[in-house]
This record gives structure tokens, C-alpha cells and sequence, in this order.
């Protein structure tokens, strides 16, 4: 007779934990992406500066087309490298 009143509490245990198991969280769900807004207000320097219509100090044309063009044929043929078990190593000073 003690079988099957330990088989039933033991289903009504597992039923209960199953339907605990399907609560809501309304707390969550409610500041569901509000740490990716912050952080991506806190990472903008500066909100109006697309409103601000002064050319940018720096570099004139040519010098700027002469970096980009340098830059782009370091690509082309890179500075070799010297290997990485060799530093310190050898006779030249």
C-alpha cells in the first residue's frame, strides 16, 4: 500500500518542478537589450558631430593620396621578417 503513495507524491514533485520551470521573467523582459543601448550611447564621443560642417584640419590632398598609395604597396611586397628563434642571437653588433 506504501508504493503507490510514494509513486504519486514523487510525480506530484516532478510536476511541480517541471511547472516551475516554465515561469516568466517579466523583470528581464523588460530590460531586454537596455546594457547594449548604454553601452552604445557611451561609446559616442560626440552625438552633434554630424551637424558640424567645418572641414577637418589635417592632411591636404596629395600628402593623404601619397600615405594611402605607400600603404597599399607595403601589401604588395612587405618588409620581410626576421625569424622569431633568432632574436638576440648571432655575432653582429
Amino acid at each position: 500500500m506504501q508504493r503507490p503513495r510514494f509513486f504519486s507524491v514523487t510525480c506530484l514533485a516532478l510536476l511541480a518542478l517541471a511547472v516551475s520551470a516554465c515561469g516568466t521573467t517579466p523583470r528581464l523582459d523588460r530590460q531586454f537589450g537596455s546594457s547594449v543601448a548604454s553601452l552604445r550611447t557611451q561609446q559616442v564621443i560626440n552625438p552633434q558631430a554630424s551637424g558640424n560642417r567645418d572641414p577637418v584640419a589635417g592632411m591636404d590632398g596629395r600628402a593623404a593620396n601619397a600615405a594611402y598609395e605607400t600603404y597599399q604597396k607595403s601589401f604588395t611586397a612587405p618588409v620581410p621578417q626576421s625569424a622569431a628563434f633568432t632574436i638576440g642571437v648571432g655575432g653582429r653588433q
